[in-house]
């Protein structure tokens, strides 16, 4: 039966003047020329419109006053537990060579693997200790200038690694201190470096 017959308008004319009137009545051809102007396609499966659901740019929802980006404080945790974790491992492995190469000449039993177990675990500490202690002091550093200063920039990673540099080196005496400082300064140098290297080049940084 076609929609578009007189019939069929009459009856829901008909109904529609029993509640009040009847809507204007259109037919597909005369719909097919209107054009929808600054209108988008509905979801056949949602009655929403699409441009809502994708968004050009990250949103998140953030407390206020804060930063889209981690604070030092934030990243200082980081810093810590992976320089610890980078101890250990780097320590563990250097003692499993240590061992290994210390009890060539004994046959595999019971004391020579107590003996590089024991090595193992002996280098795993000192390393883990030695990295997260620089670690720790670098992130106090670092903080502390960040609420000195109140910014945020690559002079406060050089910064923090000079001090660090001078005070774990301080049992050394004054040659202690001027060496430690000349690494920690060249080591956070190299590290700013590679962060503005993209910068450096006229390139905008790419991120994942």
């Amino acid at each position: 039966m076609d929609n578009n017959s007189p019939g069929s308008g009459g009856s829901r004319g008909g109904l529609g003047s029993l509640f009040g009137g009847a809507a204007p009545e259109y037919s597909n051809t005369e719909l097919a020329g209107v054009p929808l102007t600054g209108m988008s396609p509905l979801s056949p499966y949602l009655n929403v419109d699409p441009r809502y659901l994708t968004q050009d740019s990250d949103e998140f929802i953030l407390p206020t006053g804060a930063n889209k980006t981690r604070g030092r404080f934030e990243l200082a945790f980081f810093t810590i537990g992976g320089c610890c974790i980078t101890g250990a491992t780097f320590g563990a492995l250097n003692g499993l060579r240590m061992g290994l190469a210390e009890t060539r000449d004994m046959a595999w039993s019971k004391p020579r693997n107590v003996q590089i177990l024991n090595l193992v675990t002996r280098q795993g500490a000192t390393w883990a200790n030695t990295l997260g202690s620089v670690a720790l002091l670098y992130s106090v550093f670092g903080v502390v200038i960040e609420k000195a200063r109140g910014a945020e920039d690559d002079l406060n990673t050089v910064a923090a690694g000079t001090l660090t540099g001078m005070l774990y080196k301080s049992p050394g005496g004054l040659r202690g201190v001027a060496r430690g400082g000349l690494a920690g300064l060249a080591m956070s140098g190299l590290y700013a470096l590679y962060n503005n290297w993209d910068h450096l080049k006229g390139t905008s940084p790419s991120r994942f």
